[in-house]
């Protein structure tokens, strides 16, 4: 099928069924053979994402009347014609023919006229993209950018538009295999330009590869994950025989980082998603670690751990993932404004409960991947005044050791956003 159709199909599965582009993107990739057009299929619906009220409104300004039920899919497909039109080197004239030839093969024949004038319209008339509001100015939903003008009244707009820049690709060397600058000699020699990042494993790739282009990548030398993701089992710092939890484990990048860092630990690693859970094992069997994966509910440990309680725990809770747009920005328009109440309501419970099972002395690392403070500072001083026998304990990395954790924007450090915060059970 038509590269464009399948665009199409991947940006109303996401803005009309909710399903997330992660999920919906691989599966009509299936239907393509090159990675020339794989690449290119992920460039559309990505960019589609990040433009989309922009694009959205000169489609819109330009149709007599707006497409309804199944005809929706055909305004997704005039998206992106949009986008190739403003955001890409696709001359306007194939442009404009495959997403009329894309409409076709979508079965709406007595459409393709529509958007053959629509995108030659738009062509003709060469208008700038509007920004006659903050949503059109930042492509991001109003409710968003009022929560980040309330927290960061000083350059929410850097954080937007960070959110909004490619994300680089960062790589965590396994130390089990090799030290961090023998690995950044390896990737020198097969001309791959890297650095050191700022925590002890973390590498960063110029420009992004193919993990199979990357040395021992698939024996297990190295894996792919964010710095800012890197820190999380470094601040947990697990030793010796310990007996550490890794609640809300998937798709398991920290708990095989808990392992690399300390492989006599007994891990058990939970996750409410089954099927996340199979990619757990994937990483697990990959880099040849062992740990205990359970089907269950880390705000429920009573209903499937009978053990003792935990040495440390790291609680990477689920988040309206707001630091992170910059990897997944279908995120803006996926979520809505109450779901981060929503959300800092099951934190709250996960961490009440996640606190219950820590053993005196041991240490509960609190994570997301927000940059909202409902879920992060807030939530974290919200529990530490009703929980007596937790102390706070600061982060070296942090600006402030006055700060309630270590809150990290987008960009910081060619980072995506991330919260952390370090407490010790008297």
């Amino acid at each position: 099928m038509n590269l464009r159709a399948l665009a199409a199909k991947v940006i109303f599965q996401v803005l009309e069924k909710g399903v997330s582009l992660s999920v919906a993107l691989p599966e009509q990739q299936k239907h393509l053979d090159s990675g020339k057009d794989k690449a290119l299929l992920a460039e559309l619906c990505y960019g589609v994402m990040r433009h989309l009220p922009q694009l959205d409104k000169q489609v819109s300004d330009c149709m007599s009347k707006q497409m309804k039920g199944k005809q929706r899919i055909v305004h997704q497909l005039l998206l992106v014609g949009c986008y190739q039109l403003y955001f890409t080197r696709i001359p306007s004239h194939a442009a404009i023919s495959e997403t009329a030839e894309a409409c076709r093969q979508l079965k709406f024949e007595g459409l393709v006229k529509v958007v053959n004038g629509v995108l030659r319209n738009i062509q003709r008339q060469e208008k700038p993209l509007s920004t006659e509001n903050d949503t059109l100015a930042y492509n991001t939903p109003a409710w968003i950018i009022k929560r980040l003008k309330e927290a960061y009244p000083e350059n929410w707009q850097a954080v937007i538009e960070q959110s909004h820049e490619r994300p680089p690709m960062w790589l965590r060397n396994n130390q089990q295999s090799q030290t961090r600058e023998t690995y950044l000699q390896a990737l020198a020699g097969m001309e791959i330009e890297a650095q050191a990042g700022n925590s002890p494993d973390s590498i960063l790739l110029s420009s992004p590869r193919d993990v199979m282009q990357l040395p021992g990548f698939e024996t297990g030398a190295a894996s792919v994950q964010d710095g800012a993701a890197q820190w999380a089992a470094t601040l947990l710092a697990p030793q010796g025989d310990e007996l550490v939890l890794d609640a809300c484990a998937a798709p398991g990048g920290k708990s095989c980082h808990l392992l690399e860092l300390a492989p006599n630990i007994k891990l058990v690693a939970v996750d409410f998603d089954a099927k996340r859970l199979e990619r757990v094992q994937q990483n697990l069997d990959r880099l040849s670690l062992k740990a205990e994966l359970v089907h269950g509910d880390a705000a429920n440990i009573d209903s499937w751990w009978h053990g003792e309680k935990f040495d440390r725990i790291l609680l990477d809770a689920p988040c309206s993932a707001t630091g992170v747009i910059r990897r997944h920005p279908d995120i803006k328009w996926l979520r809505k404004n109450n779901d981060i109440e929503e959300l800092a309501q099951l934190q709250s419970q996960i961490f009440d409960h996640c606190w219950k099972w820590l053993k005196p002395g041991g240490t509960l690392l609190y994570a997301t991947c927000s940059i909202l403070p409902q879920e992060n500072k807030d939530q974290v001083s919200a529990f530490l005044a009703r929980t007596p026998d937790a102390t706070l304990v600061p982060i070296e990395e942090q600006a402030n050791p006055d700060d309630i954790g270590w809150q990290i924007v987008p960009g910081q450090d060619n980072m995506d956003g991330f919260y952390y915060a370090r407490l010790v059970k008297d």
